[in-house]
């Protein structure tokens, strides 16, 4: 009969704690699971294998009975290992019998995914190794299928995966693409525009794969929008700054101001203050729930003064500050 070392089989340190070791078993349950890897004789041994040392280890007691073997397996190796190692005095219930570990609906839920509420199952004893029965009792028997490993209890829905990403509002406002890489899996989404920061892309059918005949899980994205340097959002509206002239601001004129949807010449009235703010009717950010519903684009003027001016210029500006009754 072979040892077997439990601790690198599911990859952890002997020290690990219950957490670390829950962690590592979740990561090979799931990348093995016979479910996902119909047919895959390999899979399902690597399987049977981390579920076996996920049994003996993650138990108090089991784990005690194990490190004390281990331990005394190690020195009897360092020893030189000469004869046969004596399993006898490790022998549990030596006349045989079932083993059965039964695995709560709640860990199911938590290892291979799925909602809770759903059907636990069962790993019975004939699909473990001699060691393991020999150690914690049970018929080690010659059956090389696995109980619950091919059809484990009922049917469960595959785990949902979340993924973030970051778009640009230019993004945003006119929609756009993304290639989503999961495991293996590479998959080009869709965003639609009108998508705020913190909104959820549904992927239906593209998370981790269900089993025993389970629908698979959704892949949701969930929207971060970069902050950009012209526009700042209020829900679907959009508020921008932009600059004008001494003169256009006291006469009157044109500006061209930049939207999303392209350039907009917007008018300013004679004698507009700065600070002064205008209002495009739906030039703002299309609604998510009702794309061809757009916000409107709130425009504020800031007015500039010329820097080169001529001295008449200035002559003249003096003088109709003086009729004006300012002193300067």
């Amino acid at each position: 009969m072979d040892f077997k070392d439990y601790y690198a089989v599911l990859g952890v340190s002997a020290d690990a704690d219950d957490k670390t070791i829950k962690k590592a078993y979740q990561k090979l349950a799931k990348k093995y699971h016979p479910d996902a890897n119909p047919g895959d004789k390999t899979a399902e041994e690597k399987f049977k294998e981390a579920t076996e040392a996920y049994q003996a280890i993650s138990d108090p007691e089991k784990r005690r009975k194990y490190d004390e073997l281990r331990q005394d397996y190690q020195q009897w190796q360092a020893r030189g290992g000469r004869g046969n190692y004596n399993w006898d005095r490790w022998q549990s219930n030596p006349s045989g019998g079932s083993y059965t570990y039964t695995m709560s609906p709640e860990d199911f839920a938590d290892i291979f995914g799925g909602s809770g509420g759903m059907g636990g199952f069962s790993f019975g004893g004939e699909g473990f190794s001699d060691f393991f029965s020999t150690l914690f009792g049970g018929a080690a028997g010659q059956n090389s299928g696995f109980a619950g490993a091919s059809n484990v209890g009922r049917t469960q829905q595959g785990q949902d995966i979340e993924v973030e990403v970051q778009i640009t509002l230019q993004e945003a406002y006119s929609g756009t693409t993304r290639v989503i890489r999961t495991g293996e899996k590479q998959i080009e989404a869709k965003i639609p525009k009108g998508v705020r920061t913190g909104s959820k892309v549904r992927l239906a059918g593209q998370g981790h794969p269900g089993f025993a005949g389970g629908k698979a899980g959704n892949l949701y994205l969930k929207i971060i929008i970069t902050q950009d340097s012209q526009f700042e959002r209020d829900g679907d509206n959009l508020k921008t700054k932009v600059s004008i002239d001494f003169y256009r601001a006291i006469l009157g004129g044109e500006v061209s101001v930049r939207t999303f949807g392209g350039e907009f010449l917007l008018k300013i009235p004679p004698l507009s203050q700065s600070g002064k703010k205008f209002r495009l009717k739906g030039k703002g950010m299309p609604n998510l729930e009702k794309p061809s519903q757009q916000g409107d684009l709130y425009v504020e003027v800031l007015i500039t003064l010329p820097d080169n001016l001529s001295e008449n210029e200035l002559s003249t500006l003096r003088d109709l500050a003086k009729k004006r009754g300012i002193n300067v």
